[in-house]
């Protein structure tokens, strides 16, 4: 049996963000079922030095998610704390994803609506129309192939490599994959590509054009998130908020 590191203080509260992210998630409609799943990568020194991730077991609705209840895993798929169970298909696609892009320390896998949406339409694209396209645009990947349920290491290595150097894949018939530095990164991006794909579906749905930006506006950026954008300061606001109303996320 694999004994698990000591719990740091470091750990604590990337459980406390990731869990929070799952609150979130559930108030913003960015879940199925008790489908969908989100990893963190612990740093190394938190681990004695071998890689391990957080993520949520089988069973939980976003919405009941706390601190406490998410596994700590090897990513060979060993858990090494927590008391659930890591589930096949959640364990093939973050696995790998973080082995094939050891820069993708958060990954968070998702149905959400629009973008989910997106994916079932042939040929399914993010248009260059709205303002938060400028910073999108070069940040998407998109899987026009849809693989069958991630349940082999085969297919969780082909979203990683449909991915590439991306932050966003758009998956085909299926839903979306974020991935990003940090939990606040990658939540924050999800958030704005959800919202931003709302607006375009929103705008196509009166059967009239696209009003498209000038190219010279692409920002072309493919590092952190935050570069540019608020992404700690808006997972902070709603770890504030969940304080008040669900303060058992931090458990």
């Amino acid at each position: 049996m694999t004994t698990a590191p000591a719990m740091t203080e470091t750990e604590t509260e990337l459980r406390r963000d990731l869990a929070a992210v799952f609150r979130a998630m559930a108030r913003l409609g960015m879940t199925e079922q008790i489908a969908g799943h989100n990893s963190m990568m612990l740093p190394e020194e938190a681990t004695d030095g071998e890689p391990m991730f957080l993520i949520n077991p089988r069973g939980l609705h976003f919405s009941e998610v706390r601190a406490s209840d998410l596994l700590l895993c090897k990513l060979d798929g060993t858990v090494v704390r927590g008391g659930g169970e890591l589930r096949r298909v959640a364990f093939h696609i973050h696995a790998r994803v973080h082995l094939m892009h050891p820069g993708a320390r958060c990954v968070l896998h998702t149905h959400p609506q629009y973008l989910t949406a997106l994916s079932l339409i042939e040929g399914g694209r993010m248009a260059f129309a709205h303002q938060n396209d400028m910073a999108l645009a070069e940040r998407i990947a998109y899987d026009d192939a849809f693989g069958g349920i991630a349940l082999t290491d085969e297919e969780g290595d082909r979203i990683a490599e449909k991915l590439g150097d991306r932050t966003i894949l758009v998956m085909a018939n299926h839903g979306v994959t974020v991935v990003g530095p940090t939990i606040h990164d990658a939540f924050d991006e999800l958030y704005m590509a959800e919202q931003t794909c709302k607006y375009q579906m929103t705008a196509m749905a009166t059967g009239l054009p696209l009003r498209k930006l000038n190219e010279q506006f692409r920002m072309h950026h493919r590092g952190a998130w935050s570069d540019y954008f608020d992404a700690r300061l808006h997972l902070d606001s709603w770890r504030r908020r969940l304080d008040r109303e669900e303060p058992d996320y931090a458990q």
